[in-house]
């Protein structure tokens, strides 16, 4: 399809993340990972695809997920301009690619993981501001698996978003709570489906010593009739404890949609997951992830399912200054039903199964400086 014009403000914002500001010495930061894995599905020994699955898509094979590396300078009083940008390629970009709508140059695009500048007014506390491609607040779990408790992502973080394109800001109420206020473009940040812009905000609070809370919302137009009826609504709700050695977190996600193309029929989806990790000692930590996503109309995951799963992950992590290098094994099993459940069998992908084993071993090699 072919698109007459790009999605608002789209010209502006990469050529604000293109504009590096002069920093003073010590602002800066770097960073590279490389992600690397072999995953064994048990129901096949054929080469198999992950159905319905955003990232960590390919099964009985090995796999380079991911590589990426940033270049950063933070805002501060010191230095009230900041920048961002950075670099990604592998197999866990592909899931973000959309299937249609897609947005003008996202061929390119796909490959930048930041590009963004921002600056610390000085009102108040402080407020934040950012335009470009920066990464999502929405959700817990980031796109790189190094940031993460488990080496494989959670549904529910697959279908929320890992990029956004907009420009907004954060601001510190007081100094265990802050408010942000965002303009976007796409909840698929790779998609143009209306020039009409959308909207999401988050609000943090930390509200006892070790807990925090964070809400998450979106809402704007995904479809072409860009009527608030037709508008997509989206909440993610994160209740986090911080221990010395363990950190949990429970999250739950829910949205609704009033598809167009399907008469007019308002879409439902949720998910929720618990996230979980203790730090056993010196460079061994474990993390369990039990989670549930229903997607009852196949708005997100493209079909008509209820996913049940539980994930195990072994880390050993060796620090190497710098540097660091994370082995990890994992378990996880999932559970699809639903008129359009299932996953793949066998390579021919003619035949679905209600429950996938699979175990992933990954090496994760991660570096971060200072300067």
């Amino acid at each position: 399809m072919r698109f007459k014009r790009a999605p608002i403000g789209m010209t502006t914002l990469l050529m604000l993340a293109a504009t590096v500001p002069t920093a003073v010495a010590g602002d800066w930061q770097m960073g590279a990972a490389i992600d690397l894995s072999y995953a064994n599905a048990f129901q096949s020994g054929d080469r198999l695809a992950f159905r319905s699955k955003a990232t960590t898509m390919r099964l009985n094979a090995f796999s380079p997920n991911m590589g990426m590396f940033y270049l950063r300078k933070l805002a501060s009083e010191n230095s009230r301009w900041g920048v961002d940008i950075g670099a990604h390629a592998g197999y866990d970009t592909d899931g973000q690619v959309p299937g249609s709508d897609r947005l003008p140059g996202y061929s390119i695009l796909r490959y930048l993981s930041r590009a963004n500048v921002s600056y610390l007014a000085p009102i108040g506390n402080g407020l934040s501001l950012t335009a470009g491609l920066m990464n999502s607040f929405i959700g817990f779990e980031s796109l790189y698996a190094k940031d993460n408790f488990n080496y494989t992502r959670s549904w529910i973080a697959d279908y929320s978003p890992y990029l956004l394109i907009g420009m907004g800001g954060q601001y510190a109420v007081a100094r265990d709570l802050s408010v942000s206020l965002y303009l976007v473009s796409d909840y698929d940040y790779l998609a143009y489906r209306s020039d009409q812009p959308k909207y999401a905000g988050q609000l943090a609070w930390q509200f006892a010593p070790g807990w925090k809370l964070t809400q998450n919302l979106f809402a704007g137009p995904e479809q072409k009739q860009t009527d608030t009826a037709n508008w997509r609504y989206f909440s993610d709700s994160i209740v986090q404890w911080s221990g010395e050695d363990v950190t949990v977190a429970l999250a739950y996600d829910v949205g609704t949609e009033r598809v167009v193309e399907q008469a007019g029929k308002q879409v439902l989806w949720m998910g929720s997951a618990l996230f979980s990790r203790w730090h056993v000692d010196g460079p061994w930590s474990v993390a369990l992830r039990p989670e549930i996503y229903w997607d009852g109309d196949g708005r997100l995951t493209g079909n008509r399912q209820l996913i049940k799963s539980v994930t195990a992950t072994l880390e050993y992590k060796i620090p190497l200054d710098s540097a660091a290098i994370a082995l990890r094994s994992e378990y996880r099993y999932d559970d699809s039903s639903g008129s359009q459940g299932g996953f793949f069998r066998y390579g021919g992908r003619d035949e679905l199964i209600a429950g996938q084993h699979s175990v992933f071993l990954s090496c994760l090699f991660s570096f971060d400086r200072s300067f």
